[in-house]
C-alpha cells in the first residue's frame, strides 16, 4: 500500500540571511542583555581597505563597512560585530571571533580582492626619490647589485610626505611601491642605516607574507636568514636606535 507522505506537500522556503542591523541588533542583546536596544544603522561605504568604525551617539548605534565586507558570511559579519562592539563597551575581544574574522580576511582570493580594490582606490602619496641627501634610485640599483644580482624589478621608490620616526621604510605590495622616511634624508644620517632600511624593503618584495589560518607572518624564517646576509647589520641597526 502506498501512502502519500504529508511532507512532500510542503513547500520550502530557503532561510533569509540576515541584514546587517539584525546582526548588530542580536550581538547586541547578548553583550547588553539589560540594556534598551538602541536604533542601528548600517552604512557601507566605498573604502580602500576593509575598514570598519562603529559608535554610540544620541541614542543610534552607527556602523561604517567597507563594501569589501559587505559580501563577507553571516559568520564573518557576526564576528565582525562581535570585535566592534567588545570595543566600544571595552571588553576583551572574543578570541573565536578574532580568529573568525582573521581567517576570513586571511583567505587567498579575499586578499586578492582587497589588494584589488587599494590598488583601484588607494592613492600612494609619494615624493620623489631623488632626496636633499639620498637618491634611493641609485641605492636600490647598488643594493640589487651586491645582493640579487641585479635581477630584482625596481618597483616605484619614494620618500614619505612626513618624517616618521616610528615607520622607517614600507613596501606596498597593492601600489608596488618601497617608500622610505624622510627622517632619513638629513645631513647627519649614516648611508649605512638608509641602505639596510632600503634593503630590509626590499627582502619584503623578494619574501612577500605568508597566511596560515588566522596566522599572518611579516618576517618568515626565509626573510631572517636573508636579512642576516647584509653586511654591518649590527652597525646599521645601531645607528638607527641613535636617530635623533
Amino acid at each position: 500500500m502506498f501512502v502519500e507522505s504529508p511532507a512532500l506537500d510542503m513547500v520550502w522556503e530557503p532561510t533569509r540571511p540576515a541584514t546587517p542591523e539584525q546582526i548588530y541588533a542580536r550581538v547586541f542583546r547578548r553583550m547588553k542583555p539589560r540594556t534598551p536596544l538602541p536604533s542601528i544603522e548600517v552604512q557601507v561605504r566605498r573604502y580602500a581597505n576593509a575598514n570598519a568604525q562603529i559608535r554610540l551617539e544620541e541614542g543610534t548605534l552607527r556602523v561604517r563597512m567597507a563594501d569589501t565586507l559587505a559580501g563577507a558570511p553571516e559568520s564573518v559579519q557576526e564576528a565582525l560585530a562581535e570585535i566592534l562592539l567588545a570595543k566600544l563597551f571595552r571588553r576583551p575581544v572574543p578570541p573565536a571571533s578574532n580568529d573568525r574574522y582573521r581567517r576570513y580576511l586571511n583567505r587567498r582570493d579575499v586578499r586578492r580582492s582587497l589588494d584589488l580594490v587599494k590598488e583601484m582606490r588607494g592613492r600612494k602619496h609619494v615624493e620623489p626619490p631623488q632626496g636633499k641627501h639620498f637618491d634611493l634610485v641609485e641605492i636600490f640599483e647598488e643594493l640589487n647589485l651586491r645582493y640579487f644580482f641585479g635581477l630584482m624589478a625596481r618597483p616605484e621608490l619614494g620618500w614619505s610626505k612626513q618624517a616618521s620616526r616610528t615607520m622607517l621604510g614600507h613596501y606596498d605590495p597593492p601600489h608596488n611601491a618601497i617608500v622610505i622616511s624622510r627622517i632619513l634624508d638629513r645631513p647627519g644620517t649614516a648611508r649605512l642605516a638608509v641602505e639596510y632600511v632600503m634593503y630590509h624593503e626590499m627582502l619584503h618584495l623578494r619574501h612577500p607574507v605568508e597566511h596560515q589560518g588566522s596566522r599572518r607572518c611579516v618576517h618568515t624564517r626565509a626573510f631572517k636568514d636573508a636579512e642576516k646576509q647584509f653586511e654591518c647589520l649590527k652597525e646599521a641597526k645601531a645607528l638607527l636606535r641613535k636617530l635623533p
